[in-house]
């Protein structure tokens, strides 16, 4: 089952399987938009590449070349999302953009990476989606801040216990990346959600142990395509509606919050193209974390 597949049925008044949460990539091979984050339409004259075209390195490389030849906006700049679209599908500009010896250090160990030893990086590019990790909901906002000049991309690897840090700065009103730091995924502030999240998106029976009673749902109403209604899901209606969530690793853009240990974590999934989103809460309870909220 796909993220985003929850539906309820108001008629029977019972949660069911609906639509597929479908993701895209938005690499353009003609005409680069500004971005493509923030449900912002993509350019009529330019093309959508499937995601799964990474697979194949010939492909890849020959996409790389094409986006090369185009020109990133002065504009993307501006907003970290349009630059990072851009940079992780753009060959020449990311490798224009990246601060060489590009200084990477895994726990004690540095290193210096010159230029020519760099291999292309397109990030969540190659999934075609992105996970964001937020304390509530004002904190959102931080995502469309313009005057924000540094950002971390962390890459959590799940099941190895670690997380990546890619360090960009806004240097003369230009992206950069600066640095890379691994380090042990216990040392992260989100430290306790992540162990929580690991466990709870790999074992069904802590899942379901690990739902409030009811977890709310909002969603679209199948019935309506400009209205969205609610309902709730009860744990043992859970195993057939449960979407199925990026366990070996995930990506976490922090946009400057400051986050803590704090009572709720924010999960969200975001798709890359088509303005397509599921939001899962997660409220601490009594000291254990329990899902409390699902939307779409």
């Amino acid at each position: 089952m796909t993220p985003g597949s929850l539906l309820v049925d108001k008629k029977h008044g019972i949660m069911k399987k609906g639509v597929v949460f479908v993701f895209a990539t938005c690499l353009l091979m003609a005409t680069w938009t500004t971005g493509c984050s923030d449900k912002k339409p993509v350019a009529a004259d330019s093309t959508a590449v499937d995601s799964t075209l990474f697979a194949d390195t010939a492909v890849a490389d020959t996409m790389d070349q094409l986006i090369a030849e185009q020109q990133m906006p002065k504009a993307a700049d501006e907003l970290f999302d349009d630059f990072i679209f851009n940079f992780a599908a753009n060959r020449k500009l990311q490798m224009n953009r990246i601060k060489f010896p590009l200084k990477i250090v895994d726990g004690e160990e540095v290193e210096y990476v010159k230029k020519g030893q760099w291999e292309m990086e397109h990030f969540f590019m190659e999934q075609g989606y992105y996970t964001l990790i937020f304390d509530n909901m004002k904190q959102m906002d931080v995502v469309k801040d313009t005057s924000i000049n540094n950002v971390v991309i962390e890459k959590v690897y799940l099941t190895e216990k670690k997380v990546k840090k890619y360090m960009f700065n806004r240097i003369n009103g230009r992206w950069m990346l600066t640095s890379i730091q691994t380090n042990a995924m216990i040392h992260n502030t989100n430290a306790s959600f992540l162990a929580f999240y690991q466990r709870f998106a790999t074992d069904q029976d802590f899942q379901l142990e690990s739902l409030n009673n009811p977890v709310m749902f909002t969603g679209p109403d199948p019935d309506d395509d400009f209205s969205t209604m609610s309902g709730e899901i009860a744990p043992e209606t859970w195993p057939a509606f449960a979407p199925e969530l990026p366990s070996d690793f995930i990506y976490n853009i922090m946009y400057g919050q400051k986050y803590t240990e704090g009572n709720q974590k924010i999960f969200v999934m975001r798709g890359i193209a088509n303005g397509m989103e599921m939001e899962l809460t997660f409220k601490r309870i009594d000291g254990d974390w329990k899902l409390t909220a699902l939307s779409e």
